[in-house]
Parts: structure tokens; C-alpha cells; sequence
């Protein structure tokens, strides 16, 4: 991507903050989705109407061409960084707080500069190491007590803080994969094409476990919501905040959604939030800014290509 340009910070603020309560919202909204559509069928039309939204601008912006010509890096993305960790969160808050999801998905940074040092070489300096310690250790001590915290009595909980990771790893692995495949390519080109081939990998699986009770309003304007919302209009966002604020304050939304996902949880939902997921969520931030540079060492950061659930 090009450098960006530079503006003060009350030009882009408004963006920073409302990016961050769109992705904290969508775990809310992938909540209400999934208790009646179920995982794969919200995240199937998830993508499927973010990108019937995005296809007009798509068109509009001329960009149509640049799609056709990397469709295949592209589509490939599009399973890697919304089919798979789409459909794993989407399990996953049936089973736990998404107060919870929200803060394993700031691990995504983490486990970025961990794929970008082993698949890319980046360079990791001894305080990165540090912070990728310490964000790890966060991870296994809010594995370890947060369970039992959150409301749940599923005993599923385990298996759902691993598919959390599981989808923050796939986010990973899609940001180093888009820095080696996808530099260049216009934004929204990337944005679209990577929803429509989500849509492609899920949409047998969508229609397989589509629920023989057709769901409420509610479930609908979920879906609805996650996809403009949270994913289409979040896209824009987010390229629109690389492009005015740097790469590294994008990537610092990843700490704010949390705090709107824990807010809309706790209001509207009646998750319970412990002090432990709220110490242990800020040693994996503070891990997290560690590892990536964000905090005490220059140099690059692996996890700033990557779009959030």
C-alpha cells in the first residue's frame, strides 16, 4: 500500500472510534445471528450480503479489472481471512461471553508478528520476543479461570476459547499472506473479492445447515447488520484509516473493539465480565503492542494488513 498520508489526529478520529464499535458490535450481532441460523449459515450470508454491498462500489470505482486479474490470490484470501474464522467465531459465542471472543481476537496481532517471523523472516527483537511471551501467557491464564466466569454452562467452553485462536491464527496467516500475494492491489478490489470467495467456500455448507424453522426478525436484521455494518462498511473504514493514520494505528483498533464488544455483551446480552478476563485482557494487549512494535521498538508490523471479524 502506499505511505500514507499525513493528517492530524481529529481528521481521522471519528473513523478510529467508530470502526472499533462496529467490530465490538460484531460479536454481538454474530450472536444473535447464530442462536437461530446457526454458525455456518450466519456466516455464510454474512459474506454473501457484504458482498452484494460491496459490489456496486466495486464497480463504480473502476476497480472491477484489478479483480479479474488477481481473482485467484484474492478468492483464495477471502477463505483464509472470513470463511473459516466467520464460521469458528460464529460457534464459538454460543458457547462463551463475546466479551471473551472479543478480547482472544486482540490476540490477532500477536500471532501475526509469530507468522510474519516464521513465514516472512521478519525480524523480532528481543522485547518483541518478550511481548509475545507475555501475550501467550495472558491467553493460557484466561483460558485457564475465564470459563467458569462467563455464564455459561455449556461444556463447550474449552473447545470455543480454541476455535478463538484458531480464527485469530487464520487472520494471521491472511495478513502475511496478503503482504507476499496481494501488495498492490487496489483495497476495495481485495475487500470484495475476498468476501465473494467466502462466499463460494461456504455456500454449500450455508445451504446444508440452513434451519428448517425460518428465523426471526431479529436473527435477520442481525445478519443484516453484521454484514453493511460490520463488514462491509467496516472494510471502508479500514482502508480509509490505513490510508490517513499509518498502518499502526489501525491495527490499534484491535484493542479498542474489545471494550465495545464487553459494553454491548454485558448491556444487552447480561454477560458476565470478571476482573480476571479483564486483568488477563490487558496483559494480552500489552503483549500484543509489545510484539508488534507498537510499544517500545521500531520497525514493522506484521498484523497491520489484516481485517478484523
Amino acid at each position: 500500500m502506499n505511505a500514507p498520508s499525513t493528517q492530524p489526529v481529529s481528521a481521522w478520529l471519528g473513523e478510529f472510534v467508530l470502526l472499533s464499535a462496529l467490530w465490538g458490535a460484531s460479536f454481538l450481532f454474530t450472536r444473535l445471528g447464530a442462536a437461530e441460523f446457526g454458525p455456518l449459515t450466519t456466516a455464510g450470508l454474512r459474506v454473501a450480503l457484504a458482498t452484494l454491498f460491496l459490489w456496486p462500489l466495486l464497480v463504480r470505482q473502476g476497480q472491477w479489472p484489478a479483480l479479474r486479474r488477481h481473482w485467484r490470490p484474492i478468492l483464495l484470501a477471502g477463505i483464509i481471512n472470513s470463511a473459516i474464522p466467520f464460521a469458528l467465531f460464529a460457534w464459538a459465542v454460543l458457547h462463551i461471553a463475546t466479551g471473551l471472543t472479543s478480547i482472544l481476537n486482540a490476540t490477532v496481532p500477536l500471532f501475526g508478528a509469530l507468522v510474519a517471523w516464521l513465514w516472512l523472516g521478519d525480524r523480532i527483537s528481543r522485547l518483541r520476543w518478550i511481548g509475545l511471551a507475555l501475550g501467550f501467557v495472558g491467553v493460557a491464564l484466561l483460558a485457564w479461570r475465564a470459563p467458569a466466569g462467563t455464564g455459561f454452562k455449556s461444556g463447550q467452553a474449552a473447545w470455543a476459547i480454541a476455535a478463538c485462536l484458531m480464527a485469530s491464527t487464520c487472520y494471521a496467516l491472511a495478513a502475511s499472506f496478503a503482504r507476499r500475494y496481494l501488495t498492490g492491489i487496489p483495497p476495495l478490489a481485495t475487500a470484495t473479492g475476498s468476501q465473494l470467495g467466502a462466499t463460494l467456500g461456504l455456500a454449500l455448507p450455508a445451504l446444508w445447515f440452513w434451519p428448517a424453522q425460518m428465523p426471526g426478525l431479529r436473527a435477520w436484521a442481525a445478519i443484516l447488520a453484521i454484514a453493511v455494518l460490520c463488514t462491509g462498511i467496516a472494510y471502508i473504514l479500514y482502508f480509509r484509516l490505513i490510508a490517513h493514520a499509518g498502518p499502526s494505528r489501525a491495527l490499534a483498533v484491535t484493542f479498542l473493539a474489545p471494550v465495545f464488544a464487553v459494553a454491548y455483551g454485558t448491556a444487552l446480552l447480561g454477560e458476565t465480565i470478571t476482573p480476571w478476563m479483564v486483568g488477563c485482557g490487558l496483559v494480552i494487549v500489552c503483549g500484543t503492542m509489545l510484539s508488534t512494535g507498537l510499544i517500545g521498538a521500531a520497525g514493522p508490523r506484521p498484523g497491520a494488513a489484516r481485517v478484523q471479524d
